[in-house]
């Protein structure tokens, strides 16, 4: 009989809304989502690009979203190491956007976190169905 090894961990990078969900700890993630969430450990943490947090902030000004602390005491809570680890704006990230196909949809954002899923091999949490239809990346939903 072989040796037996354990599955190695999945690495999974956290979309805009869903870093909002968790951290505002809203009941619109799915069982799956939460219990990967909440299987987070130093050694097997959770991605967050860094453009996530522009994209918070964006809407924050914009008053699209609310925050249950101030903007910087949020961002700064929300990827608090060590269960949470960013990933910032790489050329290897700027080079996958480069080369995303024309048929996936235009926002810069989206682009940047799909590339980043890409060059980190991560697995995307999200519910963006536009993501999701797209098969560019592993999606967790």
């Amino acid at each position: 009989m072989g040796i037996r090894r354990a599955p190695s961990p999945v690495k999974v990078l956290l979309d805009t809304h869903i870093l909002l969900y968790w951290f505002g700890k809203d009941t619109r993630l799915s069982k799956r989502q939460t219990r990967t969430l909440q299987q987070a450990i130093p050694d097997n943490p959770l991605f967050i690009a860094d453009i996530t947090l522009w994209e918070i902030a964006n809407l924050h000004s914009l008053n699209r979203i609310s925050l249950h602390l101030p903007l910087r005491d949020w961002l700064e809570a929300a990827t608090a190491q060590p269960l949470v680890q960013r990933i910032g704006l790489s050329p290897a990230v700027a080079a996958t956007v480069a080369g995303l196909p024309s048929t996936f949809h235009r926002d810069p954002t989206d682009r940047i976190i799909v590339a980043t899923a890409q060059v980190i091999g991560a697995t995307l949490m999200t519910h963006d169905t536009r993501i999701i239809d797209a098969d560019l990346v592993p999606i967790l939903h």
